[in-house]
This record gives C-alpha cells, sequence and structure tokens, in this order.
C-alpha cells in the first residue's frame, strides 16, 4: 500500500510534457499591413481585453479559447480577425509520459494550446476620407 501511495506521489510530482517543454505563455504578432498605427482590440475569455497599436508583438498567456481582434483607424474601415487557438503535438505524448495527470496539468495550464504566431487583419481605405490629425 506504501508503494502505491509513493508511486501516486511520484505521479504528480512530475511536471506534465508540454508545460516544461513549450511553457505557458506565448509571442505572436498583430498585423495591419499598410495600416500602421492602428488601435487594436483583442479579446477572449482567458486574457480578458487588451489593446495594441500595429505593428504589435505581445506575450500571452496560452488558452483553448481563440483571441477575437478588432481594429480601427481613422480613414479605415474597421477590420477584424481571430487569433486561432490550437492544440500542441505533444500533449498526445501525455498519455505515454505522463498520464492522464500530465494532460490534466497541460490542460489546465494551457501549455497544451498553441496560438497561431501571426494574425493579419486587413483594412481597407474609406475613399476621399482625409485623416484630421
Amino acid at each position: 500500500m506504501r508503494i502505491a501511495f509513493g508511486a501516486l506521489l511520484a505521479l504528480l510530482a512530475l511536471p506534465s510534457c508540454a508545460t516544461i517543454v513549450k511553457g505557458t505563455t506565448q509571442t505572436i504578432a498583430i498585423n495591419t499591413p499598410g495600416v500602421a498605427g492602428a488601435r487594436c482590440q483583442l479579446r477572449s475569455g482567458a486574457i480578458g481585453s487588451v489593446e495594441v497599436v500595429t505593428p504589435a508583438t505581445l506575450t500571452l498567456e496560452k488558452s483553448q479559447e481563440s483571441i477575437t481582434v478588432h481594429c480601427a483607424k481613422e480613414c479605415f474601415q474597421d477590420g477584424a480577425g481571430v487569433v486561432t487557438s490550437f492544440s500542441e503535438g505533444m500533449a498526445a505524448g501525455n498519455i505515454i509520459a505522463g498520464g492522464v495527470i500530465g494532460l490534466g496539468i497541460d490542460a489546465a495550464t494551457g501549455a497544451m494550446n498553441k496560438y497561431a504566431p501571426e494574425t493579419i487583419v486587413v483594412m481597407v481605405p474609406i475613399q476621399g476620407c482625409r485623416a484630421s490629425g
């Protein structure tokens, strides 16, 4: 009984695979080609609301939730996009190495997910508009 309990404690102490190898944060880029200085609002349940000015690079906590992006700039039609969340391929390795516990840790920390590294938001100029600034 003590051996089984000790083995269980050892398993719980082992960090999971993706958490160690890939971490729980990721750097992503938001770009609006030809429209530098656009203000973009990123939103998801995991990150809340974050505002950036393009071109932007930021580090976010990973999550299974995709992030919506809404960009605006004077004299351009608003643009929208999605920073898509994918599952890391190595999460399947937890079944062999970390078992259900490792998979659970990676899921809870977001380490088993990854975002698209760059999101492009297209913004179309408004004909005849003259910026006020």
